[in-house]
């Protein structure tokens, strides 16, 4: 049997609802991210720089994009024969089989490989959260309190506590409370969702709390108060630096906007703790005579001829003469035809957006069908859709997957509407 210090169980099964089209047919750790990675990408780069060399991944909501990208994880160098990177995904047993119910049990479904593995810790983490950590210092952490769990802790402005999981301590660290989302916040040290256990105690924990048929089987509406409620030795660290969870179209678009800022702690270029991906044999990016790039995020492949500014654009992007492209977002291998004009726009990955065409322009009204999801100003089009030529498109629309030209009823898409593939004009 094989041994290791430390295995970490990467959390990647996330239907994302919250990102809307962007998920439909991709989970949420698979969303383009940045110019050229996926958001899984920051998680697994964490592992590699940390030493940490065997990663399960467990998957579950449209998972073909994430299995393609990860493969066999050859570029976060975790193609190897003894540990490396195992996807996880629900199957059938002798007696029954289930899709994973909660965060606690897709790791209680996968008990067999973490003991095959036999680390004496492991470290949960979710694949949907953009940030840079060092794993390995959090370990040190949790062996010098003799802890039994370690929750990795960020400061957030009391306004924002209610959003998360809230750790109360005393002043060396040690977990007293756990609220979560609570109305009235004790303290401002919100849960990011990372986790170190000491292995033989979670697992017991784990088998224990599969039993309880009221449970929802959840890390933190489960394990984690009931080892508070039974003593355990637990405690915070303290995370310095920048973290993002990405679940939402404002968050997801805020994060890639805060890397065309060039916000210091979050340099993806650090030599020293690098960001891995596959990377696509493109050429440089080409900017024309006609064409203007300021403070944007460039991947190779593109042809700029038109403007460019505040905005981050993925392999393989065209922009045509004419076009003024700003603080939006443009997945790769989409075409922007000319005299066009785009602002605040997530784009998906292969859009043919024709000429003469205006997009988040209008009063900021949330999308009438999804008025949660769409309705910070944020338009966004789905993978693979055709927008007409001419037409004007207003702010909080989404445009469906696949979307065709004559999915389009009108040649003016008012703030808040929503145009679906095979949509019924009438």
């Amino acid at each position: 049997m094989m041994k290791k210090e430390i295995a970490a169980l990467l959390l990647a099964g996330g239907q994302g609802s919250r990102l809307g089209v962007l998920t439909k047919k991709a989970a949420k750790p698979a969303v383009l991210f940045g110019g050229k990675y996926r958001i899984i990408d920051f998680s697994l780069s964490n592992c590699i720089n940390s030493g940490i060399d065997t990663v399960g991944v467990l998957t579950q909501y449209q998972p073909l994009k994430l299995n393609n990208h990860i493969g066999i994880g050859k570029p976060w160098d975790l193609d190897r024969m003894n540990g490396g990177l195992t996807i996880l995904s629900p199957y059938m047993k002798e007696d029954s089989g289930e899709w994973y119910k909660g965060t606690a049990n897709a790791i209680g479904q996968n008990i067999d490989y973490i003991d095959k593995v036999n680390p004496e810790y492991v470290i949960i983490l979710s694949g949907d959260h953009i940030y840079k950590m060092d794993y390995s210092e959090m370990l040190t952490f949790h062996k010098r309190n003799m802890a039994e769990a370690t929750i990795s802790v960020i400061s957030v402005s009391y306004e924002e506590a209610s959003r998360y999981g809230i750790m109360n301590t005393d002043n060396d660290g040690k977990i007293y409370e756990f609220e979560e989302k609570p109305q009235n916040p004790k303290s401002t040290l919100a849960s990011m969702g990372v986790y170190i256990f000491t292995w033989s105690i979670l697992r017991e924990y784990l088998i224990r709390d599969e039993q309880k048929k009221d449970s929802d089987h959840d890390f933190g509406k489960d394990i984690i108060p009931t080892m508070l409620a039974d003593g355990r030795r637990m405690w915070a660290y303290k995370f310095v630096g920048y973290w993002k969870d990405v679940g939402t179209i404002q968050a997801f678009w805020e994060s890639n906007m805060d890397l065309v800022k060039r916000i210091p702690d979050f340099n993806l270029y650090d030599p020293e703790w690098r960001t891995y991906t596959p990377n696509p044999v493109k050429p440089p990016h080409y900017i024309g005579a006609t064409g203007s790039v300021k403070t944007s995020v460039i991947a190779e492949g593109c042809m700029i001829y038109g403007t460019v500014r505040n905005s981050v654009l993925f392999p393989g992007v065209i922009v045509e003469n004419g076009t003024l492209i700003e603080n939006s977002i443009v997945m790769s291998n989409s075409h922007v035809g000319e005299n066009c004009h785009l602002d605040q726009c997530i784009i998906s990955e292969d859009v043919r957006i024709y000429n003469n065409v205006t997009i988040g322009q209008g009063d900021n009204l949330p999308n009438a069908d999804k008025p949660n999801i769409y309705n910070s100003g944020i338009t966004v089009v789905g993978e693979g859709a055709e927008i007409p030529e001419g037409t004007t498109i207003g702010k909080n629309v989404m445009v469906d997957m696949d979307a065709r030209q004559e999915d389009f009823c009108s040649s003016k898409i008012c703030s808040g509407a929503s145009v679906y593939k095979g949509g019924i004009c009438e």
